[in-house]
């Protein structure tokens, strides 16, 4: 179960403004733009290749231990 986050409950809510937010949330997204250009398109299909390997490779240790506890 997840526990719901309040407006008041947000971290440094009284100190940082939601404008401030804003702009750190499109400087980051602008960060991840820049350098995904500077890595060649070849490395990121492979990276994504890779990382879909290693979730299988969660799900396959999921199964397996569910049917090590099932059994």
């Amino acid at each position: 179960m997840t526990k719901k986050t309040t407006r008041c409950e947000i971290p440094f809510e009284n100190i940082i403004s939601d404008e401030a937010r804003e702009h750190a949330r499109a400087a980051r997204k602008e960060m991840r733009k820049s350098v995904k250009a500077l890595l060649p398109p070849k490395f990121v299909k492979h990276r994504r290749a890779a990382r879909k390997e290693v979730l299988l490779a969660w799900r396959s240790m999921i199964d397996s231990a569910i049917e090590h506890t099932e059994s």
